[in-house]
């Protein structure tokens, strides 16, 4: 396998991390989040190594999942008339962060996801 080498001390821009970075970024620039979930997808059929193979496969659950979540918060808001929104959706931001923000110091790390098909951390 071609095994990559760091970065030396300093911040290192490897796929997963540009997947990561897009993800926190879409709250303040909008789709980056989209572009993100494509460029996973590519990236993960020709990741070289197994870390960064378990980093797009958990980035493109994390992507499906919020969706899921997002959408089934949309219905239970508009059925309860506001209200759910209040409580679902800063938890959803939460979760997505946290995943990401896991995700994106895994990748630094060069180290695999451990458990890519959690649907929490």
């Amino acid at each position: 396998m071609n095994e990559q080498v760091p970065a030396p001390g300093g911040f290192d821009f490897n796929k997963p991390t540009i997947v990561a970075l897009l993800y926190i970024a879409s709250p303040l620039v909008g789709l980056t989040a989209l572009a993100g979930l494509v460029m996973a997808y590519v990236w993960q059929g020709e990741a070289a190594v197994t870390w960064e193979q378990s980093h797009f496969r958990f980035h493109i659950r994390t992507f499906w999942i919020g969706l899921t979540i997002g959408l089934v918060g949309l219905a239970v808001t508009f059925l309860t008339m506001g209200l759910a929104g209040f409580i679902i959706y800063p938890l959803l931001a939460l979760w997505f962060a946290v995943r990401t923000i896991k995700a994106l110091l895994g990748a630094q790390k060069r180290e695999a996801i451990a458990n890519i098909e959690s649907w929490l951390w």
